[in-house]
Formats: structure tokens, sequence, C-alpha cells
């Protein structure tokens, strides 16, 4: 095998697989049968209607909850980082971004300080937790995530709750990141306009995978009309065939 070949056979790797997977919890399916593939360098982002199985999906992932049966294949060596959905701090309880950052445990200036400018928090580093914005915020937990040099980057609606604008800003960042670590990246949203923008391929959930691809063809199916409406996928389609210039503007 030539060494042109060899790149491109290891860049078609799955970093992370799933087969068959179902999740069930106190006799109710959560999750059934789900099967996907995630390769180097790529985006997919999970979307769905709200208890569809998307942060259980994610949990799975991430190792927080054990599936029914089924399975989560990780290639070797692979470090993961994950950005939770929320996560609540004591706003009674002082702690600066860089204690925060360092916990579990310490790590050297050198790596803190790449990390929060990799995240586009650099200048937070002495900021007290309690008073970041929410974009601040997520950019921090985005730090932390950064810190072990991902393989494969997992958000949970790492942009609830931002505006637009926040939630635009937050993706063009994260397609810096994967080019800049050169890494996988699974995320769950909401936003579908960005997603559309920003996402190689789109896997739709309801427990079950509805429809999944490249975003136009997920935007053109019936089942992804029937969970999100005839106006979304049509606005969606649109959007994606924007100039490159004008989906970025703002």
């Amino acid at each position: 095998m030539s060494m042109m070949s060899l790149a491109s056979s290891l860049h078609c790797e799955a970093v992370l697989s799933v087969r068959q997977l179902n999740v069930r919890f106190g006799g109710q399916q959560i999750l059934e049968n789900i099967h996907l593939d995630l390769f180097r360098e790529q985006v997919l982002t999970l979307i769905g209607p709200n208890g569809s199985g998307k942060s259980t999906l994610v949990k799975t992932l991430v190792g927080a909850v054990k599936p029914t049966s089924g399975s989560v294949t990780i290639a070797p060596n692979q470090r993961i980082g994950y950005v939770p959905q929320r996560l609540h701090l004591d706003p009674t309880l002082p702690m600066t971004v860089q204690r925060f950052i360092n916990l579990p445990r310490r790590h050297s200036r050198q790596e803190v300080d790449s990390a929060l400018e990799d995240a586009g928090a650099e200048t937070l580093r002495q900021a007290n937790m309690s008073e970041l914005s929410g974009g601040q915020f997520q950019r921090v937990l985005l730090a932390r995530a950064l810190l072990v040099k991902p393989d494969i980057l997992i958000l949970d609606e790492a942009t609830q709750g931002l505006d637009h604008q926040g939630t635009a800003a937050f993706y063009r960042h994260i397609d810096s990141v994967r080019r800049t670590y050169g890494c996988a990246v699974l995320m769950v949203s909401h936003d579908l306009h960005v997603v559309m923008q920003t996402s190689d391929h789109v896997l739709c959930l309801n427990r079950c995978v509805c429809c999944q691809g490249k975003p136009e063809h997920v935007a053109s199916t019936q089942d992804y009309r029937s969970l999100f409406g005839d106006q979304a996928a049509q606005t969606l389609a649109l959007y994606r065939h924007q100039p490159q210039e004008t989906a970025h503007a703002g």
C-alpha cells in the first residue's frame, strides 16, 4: 500500500463506532438499535426533538450510561474531551477560572494558557466563575475539555442559553478547534440553522435513527419534515446554500 493510500485509509477509519445500541430505563426504551460512525476531523451533529434520546446517547458514548445491549467502540489511544450540556456551580463559592480548570488535577501554566487561548478564553484566567457570561462559561468548559488534547470532542448542547450571535461565534470556534487539533467532533444541537452550516454529517434521532447523511439530504427527507416541519426544512436548505461569507456574517 502506498503512503498516499495508507493516509487515505487511516483518515477513513472510524474513531468511534456504535452498533445495535439499546438503552432502557425502568422498562422504557430510550434508544433503539442505534448505529453510527464518527471519523477523524468530521463534525457529526445529533438533532431531534426534546426527549428523543440525544443526551442519553452522548452520556452512553462517554461511559456515564451503561447500554442495555449493543456496543460503543473507540479506536485505540483516542483521547476524549467532553463539554456537558450544563454544569451547576455554587455561586457563593469563590473560584477563579484558573482554579476551576485545574480541577481535579493541576496542569502547567503553559497547558492552561494554551487551552484557554484555543477556546477563545485567554483573557479570563483570573475571572471568577460566578461572574462569567453564558458564552464565557461555555468557552471555559471548552478549554477544560481541550486540556486533554482530544482526538474526539463531544459537546452536549454546549450553546444552550446563548443568543444567536454567541451561538454562531461558538460554532466558528469549534471549527477552528477541529482544524487545530485534527479532532473529530460529535455534538448535540438545537440550533438547526447553524447545524446546516457547520456539520459534515447530521444524524436525526427520535429514539431510533430516523435519517442521517449530509445536511442537505437530511433536510429534504420526509422523516425530518415530520419532526421539524416543512418550513424548517425549506429554511435550512436555503441557509445551507448561502455563500460562505454570508452565512458567517455577524
